[in-house]
């Protein structure tokens, strides 16, 4: 399975260890690649599953709507932007940030973002996971922007603003790319439902 760093570093370390232990005989080879890379890996038959996010040429896969996450600024509760309710990128980028380790999409994706801008992050750290950037970012070392998901899971514990950015690439769709879901392995086809029934569940949950 091929899936980019916000599925490898926040929301698969949760959902995969049960579906592991309900399958023991299934094993899962994931790799981290960037979201553009996906799609290819898939066609070419490299991985069976892909996760995106975010506007991805699909290549004409089969693409499975499964999640929908945003990106959003996180601040220490004692920074100037701490009680803003929004904020556009472009308005961020004079402060000291952290962010995530070099190649990752995310931080690939905001490069991209701040080079049509004409400008840089002023970056003090890079770091391997989301729960380390907002630990950082906590302790008011800098600011940074990571998916919603992970800055509510540590909000509270690490002292966090969370501040909505106006920006409309701040809104990701999620999905899942195969070649054939009919057509896929049954150890396959299992992770693809279990991914989908979790977010159902979520779903379902907050209505």
């Amino acid at each position: 399975m091929f899936a980019n760093t916000t599925a490898v570093t926040d929301f698969l370390p949760e959902i995969l260890p049960g579906f592991l232990a309900r399958n023991p005989r299934i094993n899962v080879d994931l790799q981290e690649k960037p979201n553009a890379q996906i799609p290819r890996g898939v066609l070419d038959g490299r991985a069976d599953i892909g996760i995106v996010a975010g506007r991805v040429d699909t290549l004409g896969l089969e693409a499975i709507h499964f999640s929908t996450d945003r990106l959003v600024l996180v601040t220490s509760r004692k920074h100037r932007f701490a009680k803003r309710r929004k904020i556009s990128f472009a308005e961020t980028l004079d402060e000291d940030a952290i962010g995530m380790q070099q190649g990752s999409t995310l931080q690939a994706f905001l490069a991209q973002i701040t080079d049509n801008l004409g400008k840089r992050q002023k970056l003090r750290i890079q770091l391997g996971s989301f729960d380390a950037m907002c630990r950082m970012i906590g302790s008011g070392v800098g600011i940074g922007v990571v998916p919603e998901s992970a800055a509510r899971r540590n909000q509270q514990s690490m002292q966090l603003a969370l501040i909505d950015l106006s920006d409309a690439w701040c809104v990701r769709e999620r999905y899942l790319l195969v070649r054939d879901r009919a057509a896929l392995p049954i150890y396959a086809q299992a992770l693809v439902d279990t991914l989908c029934l979790h977010y159902a569940g979520e779903q379902a949950a907050i209505a």
